[in-house]
């Protein structure tokens, strides 16, 4: 498998905090250059290094950077997609800039390139028993008896193939009822929402702290026919932005967010004020070991856990508004 290289720009003060949040998108190996660190070996570093190559010299000055090596085929497209999601939410939320750029660059591959290549590995799959997930370059003549879901991703999460969003949409499947209001939080390629869209939903508002997920969302939402005054998309971060808060402020039949550990427990209480009695919350993007804390988080503020679907280390879980 061909791997590539990505370096996320940062600050001392923030690697620990990006560390752990790689970890929650599935990461768990990372390199990690830092001035301050390596500065601090070498005023305290002990009589067994008496001397340090000329190339290592060069960390006295770099810009701090956290690197990682994602796979290079769609599964590596989405985690690269949740990192840079992940940093925009990081850095709106840093009003100091005490965690510097939060960027995340490719190294020895043009975007472009990244872009086309893992276009190969994206084949229609089936998802439950109503859907067939297909990109738009790709011919599908399979079960008629399935809803087609053709999604162009582009830099934006959600092909359908990793398994958290796979996990949502089989719960969703099994969820909806005809004529229901989804809301979509963090929407990524709008992937859920059009889902719940094709398989009865009324009307669906997806909303992404990444700009580039909304417009890919609204994109994807023609591509499959959706009327767009059933279809709404917005752009920002509704933890720190109240007017975005208010403009989606309505109730709920189903609520979708497939994300973090940390933003999922962040957003409980708009999970609340976003449900109707007895609503439906569907939440991914948990790695196992983390789940304990998401159900306790959301069960803490009136939800009530009533499925659980786990697949190679992910979770999603389904709960009832009381």
């Amino acid at each position: 498998m061909e791997w590539t290289e990505v370096n996320i720009y940062t600050t001392t003060p923030a690697i620990e905090l990006l560390c752990s949040k790689l970890e929650d998108i599935g990461i768990k190996g990372f390199a990690i250059r830092d001035s301050e660190d390596f500065n601090e070996f070498l005023e305290n570093k002990n009589g067994q290094w008496d001397y340090i190559d000329d190339d290592l010299m060069g960390l006295s000055e770099c810009e701090t950077c956290i690197t990682v090596y994602l796979p290079d085929n769609n599964q590596g497209s989405d985690m690269l997609s949740a990192i840079r999601s992940m940093l925009a939410e990081v850095k709106s939320a840093d009003a100091d800039n005490a965690y510097g750029r939060l960027e995340a660059e490719l190294s020895s591959i043009r975007e472009e390139d990244w872009a086309n290549n893992w276009k190969q590995y994206f084949k229609p799959i089936s998802v439950g028993e109503k859907l067939v997930i297909k990109p738009s370059w790709e011919e599908y003549s399979g079960d008629g008896n399935r809803k087609i879901l053709e999604i162009d991703p582009a830099s934006s999460f959600g092909t359908g193939q990793h398994h958290t969003t796979r996990l949502c949409l089989e719960l969703l499947e099994k969820s909806l009822s005809d004529g229901d209001r989804i809301l979509d939080m963090g929407c990524g390629s709008g992937i859920l929402s059009i889902g719940a869209m094709l398989l009865g939903a009324e009307n669906a508002v997806a909303v992404d702290i990444d700009e580039n997920a909304a417009a890919t969302a609204t994109e994807n939402a023609e591509k499959n026919r959706i009327p767009s005054e059933k279809y709404i998309t917005y752009f920002g971060n509704i933890l720190s932005d109240e007017k975005l808060a208010d403009r989606i402020d309505a109730k709920y039949d189903i609520i979708t967010a497939n994300i973090v550990a940390d933003v999922l427990i962040a957003m409980k209480d708009y999970f609340v004020r976003y449900i109707r009695d007895n609503g439906i919350l569907i939440v991914s993007g948990i790695i196992t070991e983390r789940m304990d804390e998401v159900i306790e988080a959301i069960e803490s503020v009136g939800f009530e856990k009533t499925e659980v679907n786990t697949k190679e280390g992910w979770a999603a879980v389904k709960f009832i508004k009381n």
